[in-house]
């Protein structure tokens, strides 16, 4: 027959409970310990930042500079040439003659328009547009020629210096100095000493002089643009000066081409359009 006192009993286990408890609690210490060391070395681990990947700017690409600029006005074209610009929202220079501005009403309304218009500019192609076209006398007399600009600049109060001769694509731009007709040189000279800054073209949108109708659509005037500047053959590089006359645009016609090239121009994005203050050298 067992009793309680027998190994293994109630009693035994009673007299080592105390001490079991305490080496559970010791080993339960131990363990915490070891955790919150490995937790310190853990979060003591040096820290990698991830390298941000950046993206270079992208360089802009340098834009060609067009020059569209109209003659002879205010005329029978001038308005419609005007309508467009407005319309399409673009700076262009108009050469203008001193007496078409007085010789009716309905020019002098229309130059009343141009004024009003900041993103256009008013320039100076003479008074008489050099004695009715006789070329040849009005450059002979240098004098003459100059006080003609200067009673356009006058009776137009034009604020700046920028002039464009009448039948001669004659430069005087700060340094550039070229004449199309030697005999005109003289006369140029003259201007350029006065306080001028002469302005030519590299590039001409031609028209038949019986029936004021263009010659070439707008598609083959832009083809010729492109090729002045794929093989740098205007005046200064990367700067292209583009003549028109207004009267040719009072044809529906034509000023549809005209149209369809300013669009056809701000469509492109390696051209910008400008005024002649902005040319290279030039002191408005």
């Amino acid at each position: 027959m067992e009793t309680q006192d027998d190994e293994g009993g109630p009693t035994a286990f009673a007299t080592y409970r105390p001490l079991f408890l305490l080496l559970v609690l010791m080993a339960c210490a131990k363990s915490t310990r070891k955790s919150e060391t490995n937790t310190i070395l853990f979060n003591n681990q040096p820290t990698v930042k991830a390298v941000e990947k950046t993206t270079p700017p992208v360089r802009k690409k340098k834009k060609k500079k067009i020059y569209l600029t109209f003659d002879d006005g205010p005329n029978k074209g001038t308005r419609k040439v005007l309508g467009i610009v407005q319309q399409e929202q673009v700076p262009v220079t108009f050469f203008l003659i001193g007496e078409h501005v007085f010789a009716s009403t309905s020019q002098r309304a229309t130059w009343d328009s141009l004024r009003v218009d900041s993103s256009i500019e008013l320039c100076n192609h003479s008074h008489t547009h050099a004695w009715h076209n006789r070329y040849n006398k009005f450059y002979e007399q240098p004098d003459s020629v100059v006080n003609d600009f200067k009673r356009c600049r006058d009776s137009l109060e034009l604020t700046n210096t920028i002039t464009r001769t009448p039948g001669r694509n004659i430069w005087r731009v700060d340094t550039l100095s070229y004449t199309d007709l030697k005999k005109s040189a003289a006369a140029a000279d003259s201007l350029q000493q006065a306080g001028f800054t002469i302005i030519g073209w590299d590039l001409e949108w031609h028209y038949d002089h019986k029936s004021f109708t263009l010659k070439n659509k707008s598609d083959e005037l832009l083809l010729q643009i492109d090729s002045l500047f794929a093989g740098n053959k205007t005046r200064i590089p990367e700067h292209l000066v583009i003549l028109a006359h207004d009267q040719v645009y009072d044809d529906s016609n034509d000023s549809a081409e005209l149209h369809q090239l300013i669009k056809k121009l701000k469509a492109r994005d390696e051209y910008e359009l400008l005024v002649t203050s902005r040319y290279p050298g030039v002191k408005p």
